[in-house]
């Protein structure tokens, strides 16, 4: 007798189904790859380190940056804005930084980083609270007066960001500073009525605020060149006041 059972009828299905299958498998390959590799930019730990970056284009890097978020909102700049401006490859950005904005809060941390040593270094043999205090106001108006562009960049930092950049989270740099307002209130030189980062603030609110309009009027006059008058109004308002101004 032959056979009249009908043909299997899921051939077909099965068929649609193992294209879809598959259709979603390499979807799904496709997302999980851009997923992957959104994070290994992402995460310090997949980036090449630092050190084997050629200084020189890590300088050419700097430069990019300092003219590009200098000058305009960071949120408009793009990765292959940065790499056009230093002439290196998109390529070489993500492998040592990942994303635009570990690109950013590095080059700042190696421009405050300089800032630190020198300002260390300028500390070393003197003993007197007035004068460590002369010597830390210099530098930072030193700074603001050769490296605006700098001091523009750190301006446009939200606050809630400026944890990104290492050098606020530099104990050795901020203790180093903070035994030259410590120690002048010990010596009952400077305010102890107030807690010690009160002072602390009172002495980088003054810098920034200088800083940033400084190069909003775009003065044309240094401001070290008012060094003497700038400090004596910082000292008065962090010395005691028995204390002779200078």
């Amino acid at each position: 007798m032959k056979n009249t059972r009908s043909k299997p009828q899921l051939s077909a299905d099965t068929g649609a189904n193992h294209r879809a299958s598959k259709t979603h498998a390499k979807t799904n390959s496709k997302t999980n790859s851009t997923a992957s590799k959104k994070e290994a930019q992402s995460n310090p730990l997949s980036l090449a380190p630092l050190s084997e970056m050629r200084p020189a284009t890590l300088d050419k890097i700097e430069k990019a940056v300092r003219q590009l978020f200098a000058g305009h909102d960071a949120s408009d700049i793009t990765m292959i804005q940065i790499a056009n401006a230093a002439n290196v490859s998109l390529q070489t950005l993500y492998k040592y930084f990942g994303d635009k904005q570990t690109v950013l809060y590095t080059i700042m941390d190696l421009v405050l980083g300089r800032l630190a040593a020198r300002m260390m270094d300028h500390l070393q043999g003197i003993d007197s609270v007035e004068d460590r205090l002369r010597k830390t106001l210099w530098v930072c108006l030193d700074f603001v007066d050769t490296q605006p562009d700098a001091v523009m960049v750190l301006s446009k930092v939200s606050i809630a960001r400026f944890h990104n950049i290492a050098i606020y989270k530099n104990k050795e740099l901020i203790d180093a500073f903070l035994s030259v307002l410590e120690d002048g209130q010990k010596r009952g030189v400077l305010v102890d009525t107030v807690p010690l980062h009160i002072l602390f603030d009172v002495f980088m609110g003054f810098v920034s605020r200088l800083g940033i309009m400084q190069n909003i009027r775009q003065a044309d006059t240094p401001l070290n060149a008012n060094f003497d008058v700038l400090f004596g109004m910082l000292w008065r308002s962090m010395s005691k006041p028995e204390i002779s101004a200078p």
